[in-house]
């Protein structure tokens, strides 16, 4: 054997060596940009709050999606060896998912696997009308919008509530919703909240109050409501309230004139308001309005169920949120001077 011929096999060896050595390298390098991949933040930011996956889609579309949003740069090889290492290749399921920054491409399948969608929050203010709940729910986003074009009554036939007037019978509350839930999904889960309020507060109600139903301690709690935002005075008012309807008197309270204007009213009530007729002048008809006039909160409902006792027949707001207290229709009168007409003695 001549000395080439082992110094070509030693060559040749060499060479298969150092081939072997690069694809081990090869290897663990991947190995390891494939480890850092997995444990590295997508590429979120301040305009990406979420990533929708519609129905149908394939892995390699969930994958294309993400990078076209530039969400990830990575080898598609990379999220196929990683859904496989989960074992939900071919489990993810179709919605819409947050994009919190910091989210790893391992979290956001986990996410998906376990079907966990982006829920979104419409909150019902205490106070707003049914119109203000129908305008917010309008602007909503991500909700699918089945009631527009439908009048009150058809709404509250649509959410299993035909006949009834729609005003107080939404509880305010937080509900969350996933995209493509319908608004008369909110309407029906926030109806049948306030149907349950009622029937848990009615019993436990203070003895001898002047209301007849449960529908009574709507009307009174939604004029407690539009009357006073403050948690200590509610059930002061109520009791005001619940003693005038005692003694036959008229209620006399404003917001409940002001919602039988309607798109008449321009911020001020005239004396004329208080001398016309509507089914909503408590200046003129006695006991309660016909209807709520406003979607009162558990506290009002609360308020109008369990009233504060006392003698006060009267109040007047004092400018800065809260009410004087008068039981005379003198001292009333002193008050208005004072807090209304800023005539003090």
């Amino acid at each position: 054997m001549t000395g080439r011929s082992v110094r070509g096999r030693m060559w040749s060896r060499m060479v298969l060596l150092l081939a072997l050595l690069a694809l081990v390298a090869a290897a663990v390098f991947g190995w390891n940009d494939y480890h850092r991949f997995s444990a590295a933040p997508l590429n979120v930011t301040q305009q990406q709050e979420s990533i929708d996956v519609g129905r149908g889609t394939s892995f390699k579309g969930i994958v294309a999606e993400l990078q076209r949003h530039g969400l990830s740069t990575a080898n598609p090889w990379y999220w196929r060896l990683l859904a496989e290492q989960m074992h939900v290749t071919g489990k993810l399921h179709a919605g819409e998912y947050a994009l919190a920054p910091g989210i790893t491409p391992r979290q956001l399948l986990a996410n998906m696997a376990a079907g966990k969608v982006l829920q979104r929050n419409f909150t019902i203010v205490d106070g707003w009308t049914f119109a203000e709940l129908r305008q917010a729910l309008a602007g909503a986003e991500k909700l699918q919008h089945d009631s527009a074009g439908l009048d009150d009554a058809a709404i509250m036939q649509k959410i299993g509530a035909a006949g009834e007037a729609p005003e107080g019978r939404f509880l305010p509350e937080t509900y969350a919703y996933v995209k493509g839930d319908s608004d008369l999904d909110i309407l029906r889960r926030s109806y049948a909240a306030m149907v349950k309020t009622l029937a848990a507060l009615w019993p436990g109600r203070a003895k001898d109050l002047p209301l007849a139903t449960p529908y009574d301690a709507l009307i009174l709690a939604s004029i407690v409501e539009k009357e006073t935002g403050r948690a200590d005075e509610r059930a002061r008012i109520a009791g005001v309230f619940v003693r005038r309807l005692r003694d036959h008197m008229l209620l006399q309270t404003d917001p409940s004139v002001i919602y039988g204007m309607g798109a008449s009213y321009a911020g001020n009530i005239r004396k004329s308001d208080l001398t016309t007729d509507t089914p909503y002048n408590t200046y003129i008809r006695p006991g309660l309005p016909p209807t709520p006039i406003a979607l009162p909160g558990k506290p009002a409902i609360e308020a109008a169920l369990h009233p504060a006792p006392g003698d006060a027949l009267y109040f007047v707001a004092r400018g800065d949120g809260s009410h004087v207290f008068a039981s005379t229709l003198t001292e009333h009168n002193r008050n208005v001077d004072c807090y209304q007409r800023k005539h003090c003695q």
